[in-house]
């Protein structure tokens, strides 16, 4: 499994309007039926998770006016232990 970690930090005031971008337009852009998404918010800041067999897509920028700075995504590989 691979993992999409994305997240976004909102300009100051715009927390709800980046979380309804990222809902509306930003999870839609990497809409798969292979791949489960999970959008979580913690204050300014909206963090995207996508998992899928193969790497999933990173999502788009959104408009300017929206961030504080540009988002960072991070790839991750699932590890699996055996106990």
């Amino acid at each position: 499994m691979d993992t999409l970690m994305w997240e976004a930090k909102a300009a100051e005031g715009r927390g709800a309007e980046l979380l309804r971008w990222v809902l509306d337009e930003g999870v839609r852009a990497i809409a798969d039926p292979a791949v489960r998404t999970e959008v979580f918010v913690a204050g300014d800041r909206v963090v995207v998770i996508a998992v899928a067999d193969d790497p999933p897509r990173r999502l788009p920028d959104p408009p300017e006016e929206l961030i504080a700075r540009a988002p960072h995504a991070w790839p991750f590989t699932r590890v699996n232990i055996a106990t």
